[in-house]
């Protein structure tokens, strides 16, 4: 190169001896530097995550619900528009809807849990932090956090004045170039840098975080084992069966599960006051099927006194789902709602059967566990067919395993047969992870084996999807069906 550089005349024999002199002098300098060299505390570390815990240190679980006159002030200041605004008419409309959401309180959507939740936190004066393609309006046109004026081309994004006088920086939306490895691990920087703000970066569609696999493997995974430094890094992956194809439908739910460091045959100190769970596991995977549980796992996110990435299995139809709705009480910290139990309001990491059983239900036959948008499928089978000895229960948060409650709805019903449903070809979802966990759940009570967790979904598969819609539906009744059917499933049931 330095034979090419010379024949071309671009540069001399001085210049390469003085780049040669300039490097081999750093080198030298630094070698000799590093022999009397002590570690100092990194002012990073000093600085913004004093106060922080590490997984031995206890931290308690907290509340995350909000004061209702906050909810209702922060809802109505993203709901307004300048007078003089004139944004799009489908847009204007869902500005409308939005409002009417704060005024009566019932409803609220997805977009709106998420709104609120960011909302919240920037009242609290934390930074939050949204990237990825698309993120602005949101691939499935369901966020619009910044808007356009019709005539002017002016852009507004109401999350920029939730308080008066508010720094404009606080929150940050951007659309990114479609660079998943370089926008997510500049996320991923960010987030270790400033443990104070929510950082989220979201994918297109799940599928699309391929793109970013090696911060994922090298570095989010594993970042605290190697190297002791926590993230609170927010992962938003689009994914659920809704006959879009292979490249549309699966985020690949199994991968972050088995990259999850939980021992599967053992089950961990379970006590409210003693749970370390979630502090001595990598990260946290979750499938979240309410806006309201949405919104305390974004606030969790903050309201805790360690950082952990959150891996979110964001939904697609469910953003507009009439069933997939929150009343404005699940959100807020007032004793006696729904959303409520005897520790507060939180995030809930799974979500009984609806139908007010009892804490002893020996009259259902079958219990059926599932996670994500699969649920809302399986419960309207249920009310067609009037089957109302079969429980259905949301795992909300897979990893980590939440063995405490499991265990709580298998005693509930002593009698029924334990089954998981998933959309995904058994090779991929959450079988793998979930049927060992379960079985050990369930040997620990004297209610069976790793071969009494039957399984009922597609057939493994090296394709996510079918490409044929047709073909989708057809599968997807399937299964629904024969999670519902009247029949024992006596063995593994794959369509």
């Amino acid at each position: 190169y330095r034979n090419k550089l010379l024949e071309s005349g671009q540069v001399t024999d001085d210049d390469i001896g003085n780049i040669s002199q300039k490097v081999s002098t750093i080198l030298n300098d630094e070698f000799l530097a590093s022999k009397d060299y002590v570690p100092k505390r990194r002012d990073w570390l000093s600085a913004y995550w004093t106060g922080f815990k590490s997984p031995e240190q206890i931290s308690r679980v907290r509340n995350t619900g909000v004061k209702p006159e906050i909810l209702k002030n922060v809802g109505k200041a993203i709901t307004t528009l300048p007078d003089n605004f004139k944004p799009h008419r489908a847009v204007k409309k869902v500005y409308e809807q939005r409002a009417q959401m704060i005024e009566t309180g019932e409803g609220l959507d997805w977009a709106m849990g998420e709104a609120l939740a960011f909302a919240t936190l920037l009242v609290e004066g934390n930074h939050v932090r949204l990237s990825g393609q698309d993120v602005e309006r949101g691939t499935f046109s369901h966020r619009h956090s910044v808007i356009h004026d019709q005539e002017t081309g002016e852009q507004y994004c109401p999350l920029d004045h939730v308080i008066i006088n508010q720094n404009e920086e606080m929150f940050t939306v951007s659309n990114s170039s479609l660079s998943e490895f370089g926008v997510l691990g500049f996320e991923l920087g960010y987030s270790m840098e400033n443990p104070n703000s929510l950082v989220m970066w979201e994918a297109q569609f799940g599928d699309f975080a391929n793109g970013a696999q090696v911060i994922f493997d090298q570095f989010i995974s594993s970042g605290e084992a190697k190297w002791l430094r926590q993230t609170g890094l927010v992962v938003l992956l689009p994914h659920g069966y809704d006959g879009q194809g292979p490249e549309h439908s699966s985020a690949r739910l199994e991968r972050y599960l088995q990259m999850s460091d939980d021992n599967p045959f053992v089950i961990p100190e379970m006590d409210t006051t003693l749970r370390k769970q979630i502090q001595e596991c990598n990260w946290q995977v979750v499938n979240v099927t309410t806006p309201a549980n949405y919104f305390h796992v974004l606030r969790r996110q903050i309201h805790r006194e360690f950082r952990k990435p959150l891996i979110v299995m964001s939904p697609k139809n469910l953003l507009r789902h009439k069933d997939c709705k929150s009343n404005l009480s699940e959100f807020d910290d007032v004793q006696g709602h729904p959303g409520f139990d005897k520790q507060g309001t939180r995030f809930k990491r799974l979500i009984k059967d609806q139908n007010m059983h009892s804490d002893l239900e020996e009259g259902i036959r079958r219990l059926v566990l599932c996670s994500g948008k699969v649920y809302y499928e399986l419960d309207d089978e249920r009310k067609k067919n009037n089957a109302t000895d079969i429980a259905i229960c949301r795992v909300e948060q897979l990893c980590p395993f939440p063995y405490d409650l499991i265990r709580r709805e298998l005693k509930r019903y002593p009698n029924a047969e334990i089954v998981w449903c998933q959309e995904e070809p058994m090779n991929m979802g959450a079988y793998n992870y979930i049927a060992p966990r379960l079985a050990t759940a369930m040997t620990a009570l004297g209610r069976g084996t790793f071969d009494d967790v039957r399984y009922v979904g597609r057939a493994p598969s090296a394709s996510t999807a079918t490409g044929f819609y047709s073909m989708h539906v057809k599968e997807q009744a399937e299964l629904v069906q024969k999670a519902i059917q009247p029949e024992p499933i006596k063995t593994n049931t794959t369509i």
